[in-house]
């Protein structure tokens, strides 16, 4: 990267969802899918059984994800491998963003200049379809994939891709002038983002509404309603504003934790004594009661994003 302004460049994902692996040796033979360009992440998801999902987890395999067109940090190269840094996921583990590996294919570098827009385009649809320049079907982005938008021609949205001029349905889409302009939502507007991913299933690393983590789901439809939070639940418990147990709103979230008092689990509070949550592997996205289960045991604190102002 050069010094004159002209010239610099930004790193952006160039596949729908890009997963983030622990190390380069981390993707197994049956993980190829997920690790192809674009990556088959349908393919790849139905391929995984309980046993390779939970490894993912156990086995510390995956970190996170990205999706289309998030720009990264290039920390490193080797081989067919980026070491990079995920500048809007804040972690404990790098005071840049979330850190991990990404295979070099799934990133383009392009110049900054071709990364403006008038404002952005966000994905409210649960999946949408990208077009390309000639307005035929590329591929299926996730919700919340952000792209500098261009202009607006009916039906359709001009936006910046790292491949040239694309277009997004308008149906799909909420545009704002900036990132920093996506309205500020209530807990009950956290809430509602995330209740249209009830049923979907769980998936560890998950960014992307092909499947969430715990702290992904919360993460995500945080970003939906204009927060930024930490990335993991630990970091999440630790940030935001304390809230007494007794004390709790619609929106908050909980934080769960083993004996020995790491966190390992979040979820939001419905209200009337209820969660919503990513469970764990092998379980989907739900509403439960928190009497009577393991969570009303390992309920240690809880936390509130939602109405933060900026200071």
């Amino acid at each position: 990267m050069t010094n004159t302004t002209a010239s610099r460049t930004t790193w952006v994902v160039q596949v729908p969802v890009a997963t983030v692996w622990t190390s380069p040796e981390a993707p197994r033979k049956i993980d190829e899918p997920g690790v192809s360009v674009p990556p088959l992440i349908k393919e790849w998801l139905s391929k995984l059984t309980h046993e390779t999902r939970l490894a993912l987890s156990e086995e510390n395999l995956v970190q996170s994800q990205l999706l289309y067109g998030e720009e990264v940090i290039m920390d490193d190269q080797s081989g067919e491998w980026a070491k990079i840094i995920i500048p809007t996921q804040p972690s404990k583990k790098d005071e840049r963003g979330y850190p991990g590996y990404v295979p070099i294919r799934q990133l383009k570098e392009i110049p900054e200049t071709s990364w403006q827009g008038e404002g952005i385009a966000v994905v409210i649809a649960r999946h949408s379809i990208l077009l390309n320049s000639q307005r035929e079907p590329k591929f299926e982005v996730s919700y919340l994939t952000s792209l500098p938008a261009l202009v607006e021609e009916g039906e359709l949205i001009k936006v910046c891709t790292p491949d040239g001029e694309g277009y997004l349905p308008t149906k799909d889409v909420s545009l704002y002038p900036s990132r920093e302009a996506i309205p500020k939502g209530s807990g009950e507007d956290i809430l509602k983002s995330g209740e249209a991913f009830v049923d979907l299933p769980y998936f560890w690393g998950g960014m992307s509404s092909y499947g969430y983590d715990c702290s992904g789901f919360a993460y995500a439809m945080h970003k939906a309603q204009g927060y930024e939070i930490p990335r993991d639940a630990s970091d999440q418990a630790k940030a935001g504003e304390e809230v007494p147990l007794d004390q709790l709103h619609p929106g908050d979230l909980l934080f769960f934790a083993y004996e020995d008092g790491s966190i390992h689990h979040v979820g939001f509070y419905y209200g009337e004594g209820k969660m919503l949550h990513s469970p764990n592997t092998g379980k989907n996205i739900e509403i439960i009661d928190i009497n009577g289960t393991i969570y009303e045991k390992e309920l240690c604190s809880a936390r509130r994003y939602w109405g933060k102002t900026e200071e």
